[in-house]
């Protein structure tokens, strides 16, 4: 089911692309013996809802999804079984600090009383989450970006990551999976992602990196939405992010029934747009799959 489940990463309402019935069939491939009515029960006891149809997607069609989906799959099960780490990365939604208006509900006696409109000239800063969660540990790490959510603010989220925690829990490892969203900092496209991956992360740490893009439009597949992101947002609804010191400490303080543990970092450095030439990109010990090359490569560190 790992791999075929999506989320919210607000409400935390989790969905999967299997029906019951397909479910109960794999089940009784393993032995086990259930109807489809009992898989109901037993999504419905995991947090899993139906979900209606929604007519918000453009008349194009990508023929590659299942594949990619399919591929994506059996690159975790290669790593999962090399005992090798798998990370999840992404952006959550930019947040203004201040005293404002935040969805979601607290137990309280009276109302907290917040800024009657959201003008961005009042607000303290801005506040950009970027994630990395490691599946097997089940941890993250989150960098609160104040600046601008650009490529090399992604690849040092991750560098943090990589040398405070995983290194750490990962000793004497050498390689790493990626999973990560086809757009935004870490687009499949971007030559800046790609470029600070081999230098600041690859050549630095010694690191050999694989990283698996999910198709076009399909984010909520991206285990971090609902397995970090969703946990911070309950932990901190209802409630104005005033202070950046408010933000950290409701990230650092997001935990799970499951042994969800989250660390929070400040990054007040200033990003800009950063172009990279074809001369650079010579530079990059870059390969891609055979499976979709585009969303499917592998970069090697650079030995001198």
């Amino acid at each position: 089911m790992a791999d075929d489940t999506a989320g919210d990463p607000v409400t935390g309402a989790k969905w999967t692309r299997r029906t019951t019935g397909k479910i109960a069939d794999e089940l009784h491939r393993h032995g086990i013996d259930v109807c489809p009515n009992t898989v109901a029960k037993l999504l419905k006891q995991l947090h899993y809802s139906l979900r209606v149809n929604h007519k918000k997607l453009a008349r194009t069609s990508n023929p590659d999804r299942d594949e990619q989906f399919a591929y994506i799959a059996t690159m975790r099960q290669q790593f999962t079984t090399a005992g090798l780490p798998i990370v999840s990365i992404d952006t959550k939604h930019r947040e203004l600090i201040g005293n404002f208006a935040h969805k979601g509900t607290t137990w309280r006696t009276k109302p907290r009383l917040v800024n009657d409109h959201d003008f961005p000239s009042d607000a303290l800063g801005v506040a950009i989450p970027y994630g990395v969660y490691d599946l097997h540990h089940n941890r993250g790490c989150v960098t609160i970006g104040t600046s601008r959510d650009t490529a090399e603010f992604a690849v040092a989220s991750l560098t943090r990551w990589w040398h405070n925690d995983g290194r750490h829990r990962w000793p004497g490892t050498q390689q790493l999976l990626v999973l990560a969203d086809g757009g935004g900092s870490n687009s499949y496209r971007s030559r800046v992602w790609k470029h600070a991956l081999q230098h600041k992360l690859c050549n630095r740490h010694g690191l050999t990196i694989t990283v698996c893009h999910y198709p076009t439009s399909a984010s909520k597949w991206n285990p971090i939405e609902h397995r970090l992101f969703s946990e911070i947002s309950k932990n901190w609804a209802g409630t104005p992010l005033d202070s950046y010191d408010t933000v950290l400490n409701y990230i650092a303080t997001t935990t799970t029934t499951t042994g969800l543990k989250v660390k929070a970092y400040l990054d007040t450095r200033t990003y800009t747009k950063v172009t990279i030439t074809d001369e650079e990109m010579e530079t990059i010990n870059l390969d891609r799959h055979d499976t979709q090359p585009a969303r499917n490569y592998t970069i090697s560190p650079q030995w001198s």
